[in-house]
């Protein structure tokens, strides 16, 4: 089996290459935080960190357990997860002699750190000890891993993304066609929490500043730094311009988007696309660059890699080799094919494994 090796010194995100660099002013608003009023019932164990728990999407109180041993944990971030939902059958087939019995896999924000420091990750009353094997994250969640002595081997360069799209209401009745009606009155855009998902919401917000600064023919009187001011730093005095999710913003931002205050959120294409494909008749998609069949994306976007890393552990003979299958299996052929399928690109650099 031939090993492809990374240098992760060099940035996990580019911009396109002909695209005009420039750093965006700082962001000093506070967006409102766009959740529905639900109960927050009192788990059994208290606040166990970290936890999954999302107000916009399922949390689970009436299923009580905590897990301790599994075959295979996967802790990765969640932005690629229906090519993960179509590959993960494929990976277990491997094991049908001897099939895998306890096994998950996270699709949220980077939750491997705190999941390693704290041996738990809870999900309303279900608590599991089980510690991930492999996990798959940007540069800053695998150079922490490195960096606390935690991986096995090399990072691999697992897929990169195709940039941004606006997603907005089915028939965009708001009229959104660019990053600069964002900035329009009445427009309300809806993020990625800027704490618990800070990597996410400064990726799509320097999206929007580079996009526009990159536009050679912006709305008359307006810039990138007056945009990015009237969306997130309250220069039009619009108490709800800027919204955020509470958790995890692949479900947070259709959320507000369908039933919360929002008109609009930007979104990786591929996840975009997904939603949209998912709800047909809630949601629609603006393409920044190309069309949605066709992406491509507008100078300045940012493009970004994502990496996957065996961990080490003290592992059982049983949980190497599932380990060791499931880093093949996510460098294999089949799943680039997958990831295609759902938006996502190899990196140009990308060896697959046999």
């Amino acid at each position: 089996m031939k090993k492809t090796f990374i240098n992760l010194s060099t940035a996990a995100i580019f911009l396109l290459p002909w695209a005009v660099h420039a750093e965006m002013p700082p962001i000093t608003g506070k967006p409102v935080i766009d959740t529905p009023k639900l109960l927050e019932w009192q788990a059994d164990r208290g606040v166990v960190l970290p936890n999954l728990d999302d107000p916009t999407a399922d949390t689970l109180y009436d299923l009580h357990a905590g897990v301790s041993s599994c075959d295979i944990v996967l802790s990765t971030e969640g932005n690629y997860h229906p090519a993960l939902h179509d590959i993960w059958p494929v990976f277990l087939a491997k094991f049908k002699d001897k099939p895998l019995r306890n096994w998950f896999y996270t699709t949220s924000p980077p939750v491997v750190m705190p999941q390693t420091q704290h041996h738990s990750l809870e999900f309303g009353n279900f608590y599991s000890s089980c510690m991930p094997s492999v996990a798959v994250g940007g540069k800053p969640v695998i150079d922490k891993l490195a960096a606390a002595g935690l991986t096995d081997g090399a990072p691999l360069p697992l897929y990169v993304d195709q940039g941004e799209v606006i997603l907005v209401k089915k028939g965009n009745p708001r009229h959104i066609h660019s990053v600069w009606d964002l900035g329009r009155k009445g427009v309300r855009l809806v993020t990625p929490n800027p704490t618990s998902e800070a990597g996410a919401f400064k990726a799509y917000a320097k999206a929007i500043y580079a996009i526009a600064k990159n536009d050679p023919h912006p709305p008359r009187g307006m810039t990138a730094d007056k945009l990015i001011n009237i969306i997130f730093n309250g220069a039009n005095h619009d108490k709800y311009k800027w919204l955020a999710g509470a958790r995890i913003h692949h479900r947070d931002e259709p959320w507000s988007v369908a039933y919360g205050r929002a008109d609009a959120a930007v979104i990786l294409y591929h996840l975009g696309v997904f939603t949209k494909q998912s709800f047909p008749d809630t949601f629609d998609v603006v393409p920044l660059g190309g069309t949605v069949s066709d992406p491509r994306p507008l100078p300045g976007t940012t493009i970004g890699t994502r990496y996957v890393v065996a961990l080490k552990g003290e592992w059982t003979p049983r949980q190497l080799e599932a380990r060791n299958v499931l880093v093949q299996t996510l460098m294999s052929d089949a799943f680039t094919k997958d990831l295609e399928t759902h938006g996502l690109k190899r990196p140009d650099n990308f060896m697959p494994m046999p």
